[in-house]
């Protein structure tokens, strides 16, 4: 009996379609091609996800949270509180301003800061703590905020996985001075590249809007020291459709979380746990695997389920971090973050997947078993 091959299913699957090919190609034939009105109309768009704050788009999520930290003033002889259970970019930001990064560790659900070890890591140069909603789970903001405000600190939210996200009713990027997201093709809403700040701050969104456009409103009338970090007008348009289809996107990512939830049944894994309160973006279905995982992710492999670690490597280790820490004689007592690297598995949970990738994954994931 021969058997059959079937498709692998990608761990991410990246939404160009008609409309989105239709868009740009109508902004190129424009000839209005940057920072004009299809900047702003995604600006104003995106508000409405955020409580109607201000929105100011620049080209990627790294540079939001770089120009919002510029925007906040926070720079040498500042320290920044920042999970090292993230991508590089939420510490690399803080270093980009000339401040020192405070890693605190996470907490084992929501893999969010811990609220407890935010307060712990607090100096009299702490400047502000950066929650990172990672996987599209918001972070503690219901306990984070009151220390925040207990110690008048800032709050810079990194929702770059987190777009609708919400807790208790408040969406992720409304909370604290500012937040921040990314438009890269594999997060849950894309613009090709891009990124957006958010605040209530009119004149944190001037001041954001001045860096990013080498630091002038009016042509040659600079104000301040800025830089070139705007968003194209294609890429706005293609963020404008987008925006149209997120909502949908993440009720489609939540039914398929729930269905994995329902059907993942190893005892070797455990599925992602959803906190009080919480919207959940599912930006990434972020398992944790007990024994050996790298024999389980082969395994999955083989099965075609695209599968991958986010992260394997915790930030406060990657060289940039290890060795001037080193140096320094500070050592970072994270075990949360320690036991997270070691154990998580994001799965296929984008809006792509059929009711057979669904039945496939789970199918899938049980036959690992115990995993011994």
């Amino acid at each position: 009996m021969s058997s059959v091959t079937r498709e692998p299913i990608p761990a991410a699957r990246p939404v160009i379609g008609e409309e989105e090919i239709e868009a740009a190609v109508r902004v190129l034939r424009s000839g209005r091609v940057v920072q004009g009105p299809e900047v702003a109309a995604f600006e104003e768009g995106f508000s409405e996800l955020v409580d109607g704050r201000h929105c100011v788009a620049v080209n990627s999520g790294t540079s939001a949270l770089h120009l919002l930290l510029l925007a906040l003033g926070i720079g040498p002889g500042d320290e920044v509180i920042v999970p090292s259970f993230s991508f590089a970019a939420s510490a690399n930001a803080v270093r980009l301003v000339g401040a020192d990064v405070v890693f605190a560790d996470i907490e084992p659900g929501s893999f969010g800061l811990d609220p407890a070890a935010v307060e712990a890591a607090i100096t009299p140069r702490t400047a502000a703590i950066m929650p990172v909603h990672l996987y599209g789970h918001p972070a503690a903001m219901d306990k984070i905020m009151p220390i925040a405000a207990k110690h008048k600190l800032a709050v810079v939210e990194d929702a770059c996985q987190a777009h609708t996200a919400a807790l208790n009713g408040t969406p992720v990027g409304a909370f604290g001075e500012g937040g921040t997201f990314s438009f890269y093709p594999t997060k849950n809403m894309h613009s090709l590249e891009g990124g957006m700040v958010t605040t209530a701050d009119a004149e944190i969104a001037r001041t954001l809007r001045l860096l990013r456009n080498q630091g002038m409103e009016q042509r040659y009338a600079n104000e301040i020291v800025g830089a070139n970090m705007r968003m194209t007008d294609v890429s706005a348009a293609v963020g404008r459709v987008q925006l149209g289809k997120v909502l949908g996107w993440t009720s489609q990512r939540q039914a398929n979380a729930a269905y994995l939830d329902q059907h993942i049944t190893a005892p070797a894994v455990t599925t992602p746990p959803l906190a009080d309160g919480v919207r959940h973006a599912y930006h990434q279905y972020t398992i944790r695997i007990q024994g050996d995982r790298d024999a389980a992710m082969a395994k999955l492999s083989e099965a075609g389920i695209g599968n991958a670690v986010y992260y394997p490597t915790p930030i406060h280790r990657l060289k940039p971090y290890w060795e001037p820490d080193q140096k320094a004689g500070r050592n970072w007592d994270l075990p949360e973050t320690e036991r997270a690297a070691a154990e998580v598995v994001s799965l296929p949970v984008h809006p792509s997947l059929s009711a057979e990738d669904l039945e496939r994954i789970a199918t899938a994931v049980n036959e690992l078993g115990d995993n011994q």
